[in-house]
């Protein structure tokens, strides 16, 4: 029998949640358990509420039914416990990447004085050291990106919601932020809820790999993925690898094409 004190703690739990837009339901009856220092992506095809999940998670939407949980306690709006990482940078032009790092701290009224050595270290982590001064407009696609990801970082976040970061990349951008964004994770384990349509990406980066239904959003399965760590790009190459990647896709390529024929009439 195993013993109580070591099954692993949740971070995050998800029961029984249901969202409806109007008379439209977006998602139904989604449980789901992270524990402390997961990396989990969510995959799923167009429509089926992957964003809206990480937006109730985040506080940023509320359900119709069922709860979020952080540490046991109920999710009732934003906070400094989750960073949200959204697929578009939204970094404020006028503002250098050191002073658009800092804008979580500054909505939470930190004293930014006390912060300023973690602020160093933070773009050192995500390889902007030397960029402090430059302008968004002075940065390629990839390190807006990583000023995205370190303004996130910056509020010391117990879970990190990323929807779609690496979406607007060129494909090679892409696979360099993924092992990139591996780095950063190794660094401080955080608990990483990851949106993406690419499955290669999802298994690539994750502990597990959520696959959810077409709407109403149901998840299918859960595929634990059980690749060495550190993982290098050239792993995507192995059949143990191919074979996670082509199992997704038979559980979501019949609601991938029905979405895309619904899209198209």
């Amino acid at each position: 029998m195993t013993d109580a004190s070591y099954l692993p703690v949740s971070k995050l739990r998800v029961s029984n949640l249901s969202k409806r837009f109007g008379s439209l339901e977006v998602l139904k009856k989604i449980e789901l358990d992270v524990v402390k220092g997961e990396f989990i992506s969510i995959v799923g095809p167009s429509g089926c509420g992957k964003t809206t999940l990480l937006r109730i998670i985040g506080g940023l939407e509320h359900s119709d039914e069922g709860e979020c949980k952080i540490n046991g306690k109920n999710i009732d709006g934003p906070g400094k416990d989750r960073g949200f990482v959204f697929q578009q940078d939204n970094l404020l032009p006028w503002r250098t990447v050191q002073s658009n790092t800092e804008i979580g701290l500054e909505i939470a009224s930190e004293r930014l004085s006390k912060h300023r050595e973690r602020i160093r270290s933070l773009l050192e982590l995500v390889g902007l050291a030397g960029f402090e001064n430059y302008y968004p407009r002075q940065l390629s696609g990839g390190m807006r990106q990583r000023v995205n990801l370190a303004r996130a970082l910056a509020i010391d976040p117990q879970i990190l919601l990323m929807d779609e970061p690496f979406s607007a990349l060129d494909a090679q951008t892409r696979e360099i932020m993924q092992t990139e964004l591996l780095r950063i994770w190794e660094e401080g384990r955080k608990t990483v809820l990851f949106v993406t349509h690419q499955i290669d990406e999802a298994v690539y980066l994750s502990d597990r790999v959520v696959v959810l239904a077409r709407r109403p959003g149901r998840i299918q399965e859960i595929v634990e993925v059980d690749l060495p760590r550190p993982r290098p790009l050239s792993i995507k190459r192995t059949p143990h690898f191919v074979s996670y990647v082509d199992h997704i896709w038979k559980l979501i390529e019949h609601d991938v094409r029905e979405s895309v024929l619904v899209e198209h009439i």
